[in-house]
């Protein structure tokens, strides 16, 4: 059972390719909110993910 919670604890890496421009938007709203960059962009994508979940419920 702790091993259940260990891998959903996990995170995956991912390579990721952006435009310079979109990184450079990310970097300053994330700047701004106080967050790193990676940060910024795990916030943003459960933010989306929780708002779809919400549409199909």
């Amino acid at each position: 059972m702790a091993d259940s919670k260990n891998k959903d604890k996990a995170k995956k890496q991912i390579p990721l390719r952006l435009s310079a421009s979109l990184y450079a938007e990310l970097a300053q709203w994330a700047e701004d909110e106080f967050r790193s960059v990676n940060g910024q962009i795990e916030y943003l994508l459960t933010e989306c993910v929780k708002k779809r979940k919400g549409k199909k419920e």
